[in-house]
């Protein structure tokens, strides 16, 4: 399944790039598996994702949990929680 991953705000700069077309394995079937897989990908994921409680998730631009299923997804978005005032 080929998924476009985007990323934002600090999890944006660690990563070093906004977006990326990504061939997910098969045994991949969650978002909480998808960023134990992008963990180790390489430092840089290891990096963005060394907190990734706090790191939210939208499926197709659907907020999400982490155990929900990415199956038939399109876009998946990585954000941190923000602030606003």
């Amino acid at each position: 399944m080929t998924v476009t991953l985007r990323y934002f705000a600090w999890v944006r700069e660690r990563i070093g790039r906004a977006e990326e077309q990504i061939d997910l394995p098969a045994d991949i079937t969650t978002v909480g598996e998808l960023v134990q897989w992008l963990k180790a990908r390489g430092p840089e994921y290891a990096h963005a994702f060394a907190k990734a409680d706090v790191i939210r998730a939208a499926i197709d631009q659907t907020h999400v949990k982490p155990q929900a299923a990415i199956g038939g997804a399109r876009e998946i978005a990585f954000f941190p929680p923000v602030t606003g005032g």
